[in-house]
């Protein structure tokens, strides 16, 4: 008796079905917010800390053949954090998740892209190499503070830039074209940055010309760009100890400068940041919500717009698989 094969054919090919957004421990507000923008709930998952440290997961509804997001920020506790977010994508692929999209709107280590000094590590590419090899499909994060750490990635990245919500904040407030203001880019790296949101602002353009003698301590030499009489907006990628944003507006006092406005997209706030800022000629500073610090920190002077809108209409076009860059017209890293 010959051998019967058998054979099943799909009228249709099998489309995704579900997608799952779940948040890590890090930043529960902002998947919240994510999640909101979508129109669902978070998925359930259950995390906790052994009393020796060690952290549990255990994803409390089936995620087989769907597409995952895992939104975990870098933050405050950085490692313990960047450990769960690994413990978290190994057990979505243990469960046959269909794809696992890490959502990182503060990535951590991103200022170690390089050796500056010999026997120095590369700790950008190495957080890179192991949430690659825990199992992570695709990569979102926003405005790192190096570029080329996409390419530290074996995986899709999609790099956004919070600098539309940023733009519509100040454009609201002030007017559609603010011909009086000066966009200052805090040193010749995000010299692009402030040219596209010096166009958009219908604004002139400077540059502050910094050295860095050592970690978080940067000296400003000058201004270049004139600034005599101007509102200033300095668009930074984020905000730590304040030390090179409190230099710059300084010299941008000595150059000539009315108001001094500071926008970056991580507001970090470590050490003595809140103390200079509230003391400082700062007029406003606006921050996003890719961190929690407002939830243990309170800045008088600070303003906080989220992103939650950018990282929605993201994880909707990745699932839908359109395009993400179309999004920012022109305003993105591309």
């Amino acid at each position: 008796m010959g051998k019967v094969e058998k054979k099943y054919q799909l009228s249709t090919v099998i489309p995704r079905e579900r997608i799952l957004v779940f948040s890590g421990r890090s930043h529960r507000n902002l998947a919240e917010k994510i999640a909101s923008e979508l129109g669902f709930e978070l998925g359930k998952v259950k995390l906790s800390t052994f009393a020796n440290g060690e952290i549990y997961c255990r994803f409390e509804e089936s995620v087989r053949g769907a597409d995952v997001f895992v939104v975990q920020t870098m933050f405050g506790r950085v490692n313990d954090y960047l450990m769960e977010l690994l413990i978290m994508i190994d057990a979505l692929k243990r469960a046959s998740a269909e794809r696992i999209t890490v959502i990182i709107p503060h990535y951590g280590y991103a200022r170690q892209d390089k050796k500056t000094l010999s026997r120095e590590p590369i700790t950008a590419k190495l957080v890179a190499d192991i949430i690659t090899v825990a199992g992570a499909s695709r990569v979102v994060t926003m405005d790192l503070h190096a570029g080329q750490i996409q390419g530290f990635f074996n995986c899709p990245v999609d790099h956004l830039t919070a600098l539309p919500v940023i733009l519509n904040y100040f454009k609201e407030k002030y007017g559609e074209k603010l011909e009086n203001w000066v966009v200052c880019s805090p040193d010749v790296g995000r010299v692009k940055t402030a040219k596209k949101a010096a166009d958009v602002l219908g604004a002139e353009l400077a540059v502050l010309h910094k050295s860095r003698p050592e970690h978080n301590v940067a000296q400003v030499a000058q201004v270049v760009g004139d600034v005599k009489g101007k509102n200033v907006l300095i668009i930074d990628d984020m905000i730590d100890t304040a030390g090179t944003i409190i230099s710059g507006v300084k010299a941008l006092k000595s150059g000539g400068a009315e108001k001094i406005y500071v926008a970056a997209t991580h507001g970090l706030f470590s050490g003595p940041a809140k103390q200079r800022i509230e003391e400082s000629e700062i007029e406003e500073l606006v921050v996003t919500d890719t961190v929690p610090f407002y939830e243990s920190i309170n800045i008088s002077k600070v303003k906080v717009v989220s992103v939650a809108s950018i990282f929605a209409q993201t994880i909707k076009n990745i699932h839908e698989d359109v395009s993400v860059s179309d999004m920012f017209q022109g305003l993105d890293h591309a």
